[in-house]
């Protein structure tokens, strides 16, 4: 199950472009808190604390206890937003959560082994979905999904129905979707032309007709080495 990793925070009031300048320039990162009824809660975080704490995450969707002035506030991370050059974090999105509420996250989907289709008759391991949608209580979320795919084969697949879920978690998404499937070797084929396309063949000529039929060049002379008579 995931921990709930502790994270400070501090309320703030100034809002805008100006004031976001002014938290970044103190070293910290702009924060918004959502949840039920309650009034959206601006916050900020200390840059250097929230990066750790990501970097050391599975996923950016990390349950985190937020201590805000003295007191204490579960809150999952939902959204993270980066520079795309830099990378560097611009703001955060929390939703507040209560340990007796169900909540729905995306958990990371990490294979283990190496499928027997891909080692011994060169497959392809595919995933197509990196993460499953869970839903659950906070106690009982889970850091990742992990999936055991050293016996897949050529042609096999593991689907949603498949996945064992811890005790508590659940997914709405349809059984039959595939989660990772081993593909079959890509070949290359030459092309070949098609089928009723004629054949273009060039005609061999007998060197001694060509020879026969071709015209004296001006000027040139005959066997008996005399020039041929103009007309």
């Amino acid at each position: 199950m995931a921990k709930q990793l502790k994270l400070s925070a501090q309320t703030r009031t100034g809002i805008g472009r100006s004031a976001v300048n002014k938290i970044k320039a103190q070293g910290l990162v702009p924060g918004v808190i959502y949840g039920g009824k309650d009034v959206p809660q601006p916050v900020s975080l200390n840059a250097r604390e929230i990066y750790n704490l990501l970097s050391h995450a599975t996923s950016e969707h990390v349950l985190v206890d937020l201590e805000i002035g003295g007191a204490n506030r579960l809150a999952l991370i939902q959204e993270v937003q980066h520079d795309p050059i830099k990378r560097t974090i611009l703001h955060v999105d929390f939703h507040a959560v209560k340990a007796d509420e169900i909540l729905h996250s995306k958990i990371p989907v990490e294979t283990i082994g190496e499928p027997s289709g891909v080692k011994n008759f060169g497959g392809i391991l595919e995933i197509a979905i990196h993460e499953l949608e869970i839903e659950c209580l906070p106690k009982d979320l889970p850091e990742r999904i992990s999936l055991d795919v050293s016996a897949l084969n050529v042609g096999e697949a593991i689907h949603v129905k498949d996945i064992k879920l811890p005790e508590g978690v659940s997914t709405r998404l349809d059984g039959e979707l595939s989660v990772v499937r081993v593909s079959a070797p890509k070949v290359e084929i030459e092309p070949v032309a098609a089928a009723g396309e004629p054949e273009v063949l060039k005609e061999k000529k007998d060197p001694a007709a060509a020879a026969a039929g071709a015209k004296p060049a001006a000027g040139a002379k005959d066997a008996k080495g005399a020039a041929p008579a103009k007309k």
